[in-house]
């Protein structure tokens, strides 16, 4: 079955941690290690903070004041903690110029389990452009690995399971689309992927 529609994941795969520093530099300003705010922030599971956050069960801003009531910090100044966690984070460009590449011959989505604010983020750093539909978990009440959420994504673009492939770094994700039907490439780094893609639909660009 020829595919008709590409689909990525964005934190991990399109936007990536690539320098640690200013994580660590935060972490440390509490006497915590690295692993100890990234928990705070995305830890407790499908029931903690970050886990109702992701289903829209709360706001991204009232998951960020139980950050700050962890860390003991005033509700106020949450916008900064959040911009120094973030702050080693970069888009990869490379990414989104193949996705653009690809747009014209082929349909484009996002399947990203995030909070509320990822739109507004995507669109403020003007790369909406590069998907036809964005499915984002707290948007649409489930997040990966539930088969729902592929469903969602395959109905916006109306495709069949076995004419999409998703980019995931998290192999549980890979293995839930693959489950549905569709094809599945665990991602490692953004040269692999775009190289694997490029096979698959037989592209030369």
């Amino acid at each position: 079955m020829t595919i008709k529609a590409v689909f990525f994941d964005l934190g991990g795969v399109i936007l990536r941690t690539e320098y640690h520093a200013p994580r660590q530099r935060l972490a440390e300003q509490f006497g915590m290690d690295y692993e100890d705010i990234d928990k705070i922030v995305f830890g407790g599971g499908p029931n903690g903070s970050a886990g109702r956050a992701a289903i829209g069960a709360i706001t991204e801003e009232e998951h960020w004041q139980n950050v700050m009531k962890t860390l003991k910090l005033p509700a106020a100044d949450y916008e900064r903690i959040r911009d120094e966690f973030f702050a080693g984070d970069v888009l990869d460009h490379d990414i989104l110029d193949f996705l653009r590449s690809i747009k014209p011959t082929h349909k484009v989505g996002l399947i990203s389990n995030a909070w509320t604010g990822l739109r507004e983020y995507i669109v403020r750093e003007k790369f909406d452009d590069v998907f036809h539909h964005m499915v984002i978990s707290a948007e649409v009440g489930v997040a990966k690995p539930d088969a729902k959420i592929y469903q969602i994504a395959l109905d916006q673009l109306q495709v069949q399971a076995n004419e999409a492939v998703f980019v995931d770094d998290f192999f549980e994700n890979i293995e839930a689309c693959e489950e549905v039907g569709m094809k599945g490439i665990h991602f490692k780094d953004s040269e692999t992927a775009i190289q694997h893609l490029r096979k698959l639909l037989q592209v030369t660009l």
